[in-house]
């Protein structure tokens, strides 16, 4: 992922007003940032819980998006798998993520959604090293196609969010 100014990361938002971009907060650490390591940007709104933020690269650009999570995780006994890392290894929140589609759509009411880790970890977990049944496989290759695969679905999403319009 290209790098983003807070500026570009306002600018990126496709599913609320511009004056509600100007307001929302940034992600904490966005100086620290390795955007060599990011399929895409997520964080949670500080101030309320349930909101998040996404901004992922597309080939037409940068499209950030407004997220709102379930009232509850889908934390259970048994690991819920997240829609963008398929992750189902790690015991971590995973949240049922719904978001306005942009224009008239949004408008009107329509949303999209997906379960994802609640605390939006994607990226992490798509580099960690496979677990052991993965032993006689090339654990560098498994990592790449994890890492590709979370590419497409977070841009799939994305243009479930724009429509036609990206």
């Amino acid at each position: 992922m290209d790098s983003l100014t807070p500026q570009e990361i306002r600018e990126s938002f496709v599913n609320c007003s511009r004056a509600d971009a100007a307001e929302l907060p940034l992600p904490p650490g966005l100086h620290e940032v390795d955007w060599s390591r990011r399929e895409y940007l997520g964080w949670r709104d500080p101030r309320l819980p349930q909101r998040g933020y996404v901004v992922i690269p597309t080939e037409s650009g940068a499209v950030g998006i407004v997220l709102r999570a379930s009232e509850a995780s889908m934390r259970s006994h048994q690991p819920t798998m997240c829609g963008w890392c398929q992750d189902v290894h790690l015991v971590r929140d995973v949240y049922f993520w719904s978001a306005r589609r942009a224009g008239e759509a949004g408008r009107k009411g329509d949303t999209v959604g997906a379960l994802v880790c609640g605390s939006f970890e994607c990226t992490e977990n798509v580099r960690r090293t496979p677990p052991a049944h993965y032993v006689g496989f090339d654990a560098d290759r498994v990592v790449d196609d994890q890492i590709t695969g979370l590419g497409e679905r977070v841009r799939r999403f994305a243009h479930a969010v724009v429509g036609a319009r990206i």
